[in-house]
């Protein structure tokens, strides 16, 4: 394989990727020479304990946090990258997203297809298709005119998704994605990530919900700021990686056909004692 053909498979190619956070004395360190690839049409979960850097690295890979090292964007530098076109081809969601209050949940949804209108121009029949589309895949079509500000965390935290998912971008970059959303909804928003990558989207997630994680093609794991281990969510090795990380808290198991992870408690005083009160 040559190596142009080579990039067209990667969507994301990270290389010495470092990042810092705070000011002064108290600005400290957080990734350190970060370097790994994203494969294109997977979704690929990054994992890790609190403090590994997971958050930090999504942002530098989206380019909204000042970084040292390259990130490259379907094959070509991010940076060289105009605004707009980097807009229509990599959307995001962060962690704690907010918009107005007052706009509709249509309205929110519709900021997603900015990067394809022109100068306050009005939106297209294209634009109103793909936020219906939007609005129906995080079942928010039915709030459609209710102010953002009158819905619960787990609702506004659907239809910013929809904002994210109406961009229709080649890449979707989520930070946290099922904070406050329950159960049900978190099956939803897998079926949603199932979908884009079934029609050629490259999803990237940080998440905290290992089981989750597992669902995904790849799964990068983090510790200190650091990668270390980037493989196959099925592969034995990834599992030993998360294990590992979480100081073997958690295991690993097959449950129904999909891998889960289960927390491993610390044995009570009395099984330590052998004894019971």
């Amino acid at each position: 394989m040559t190596h142009e053909n080579a990039m067209k498979n990667i969507a994301i190619r990270a290389d010495s990727i470092s990042a810092s956070l705070g000011n002064g004395i108290a600005k400290q360190q957080v990734l350190h020479g970060v370097s790994f690839d994203i494969a294109a049409g997977q979704w690929t979960s990054i994992v890790g304990p609190n403090g590994a850097g997971k958050s930090t690295l999504l942002r530098c890979l989206a380019g909204v946090l000042p970084h040292s090292g390259t990130v490259h964007l379907l094959g070509k530098p991010m940076q060289s990258l105009p605004q707009r076109e980097r807009a229509r081809q990599l959307a995001w969601l962060g962690q704690n997203e907010t918009s107005a209050d007052d706009l509709t949940v249509w309205d929110v949804a519709l900021l997603g297809r900015l990067p394809h209108q022109a100068w306050l121009a009005p939106a297209s029949p294209a634009d109103h298709a793909a936020v219906e589309q939007a609005l129906r895949a995080t079942q928010a079509w039915d709030w459609r005119c209710r102010p953002l500000g009158h819905l619960s965390g787990g609702e506004r935290q659907r239809v910013l998704l929809a904002r994210a998912l109406a961009v229709q971008a080649q890449v979707l970059l989520m930070d946290e994605p099922l904070a406050n959303l329950d159960p049900p909804h978190q099956a939803d928003w897998l079926d949603v990530v199932r979908a884009l990558v079934d029609q050629g989207t490259t999803v990237v997630s940080v998440l905290h919900e290992i089981s989750m994680a597992l669902h995904a093609d790849q799964v990068v794991v983090m510790a200190q700021g650091r990668i270390t281990h980037h493989g196959g969510s099925n592969d034995a090795s990834t599992h030993a990686a998360l294990v590992d990380v979480f100081d073997h808290r958690i295991a690993i198991h097959a449950i129904e056909g999909q891998w889960v992870a289960l927390p491993k408690t610390r044995p009570s005083r009395e099984d330590r004692n052998g004894c019971s009160a």
